[in-house]
């Protein structure tokens, strides 16, 4: 089954079949799916958009992000009980992961890396699902002004 390359993947287990289809890389098929994500006001729909278990993948280290990010969207923007399919064993590894080229900036990784990440061993940055659709709330102003060092208006704008 393919989707339509035409609309953004609406959730999270429809990006996951683009990319395991290979209509889309990893990176292209999730930033889309989270630019629907966090247009989406709804806390009820933005829940619906991560509920569905996505298709295991084979990769463990693919498997375990999507289990992060189901978990961490969830935490993030407090919308109640990460799915049940984020707590299945396959959606962790056994060993560490950073993203290649980090090698002098582990240590804050290790320290800024959000709960859903770290538990799985994925260590990334402390706002790893940031696009320019994310909404701009006290946590995102403040990341902002530790990663930048200056302080966003009320509008977001630096």
């Amino acid at each position: 089954m393919t989707d339509n390359l035409n609309r953004r993947p609406g959730t999270l287990g429809a990006a996951i079949r683009r990319y395991k289809s290979g209509q889309q890389t990893f990176s292209v098929a999730l930033g889309e799916f989270l630019d629907e994500f966090y247009m989406d006001r709804d806390e009820a729909s933005r829940y619906a958009r991560v509920q569905e278990s996505p298709e295991l993948l084979g990769d463990d280290v693919f498997d375990a992000y999507a289990g992060a990010v189901g978990e961490h969207l969830v935490r993030r923007w407090h919308l109640g009980k990460p799915p049940d399919w984020t707590e299945e064993p396959c959606r962790f590894l056994r060993r560490p992961w950073f993203p290649p080229g980090v090698q002098a900036e582990k240590p804050i990784l290790l320290v800024e890396s959000p709960m859903a990440f770290r538990r799985r061993m994925l260590f990334v940055e402390a706002e790893p699902l940031r696009r320019a659709r994310m909404p701009h709330d006290d946590r995102w102003r403040a990341y902002e002004y530790l990663r930048t060092g200056m302080m966003p208006d009320g509008d977001g704008q630096l």
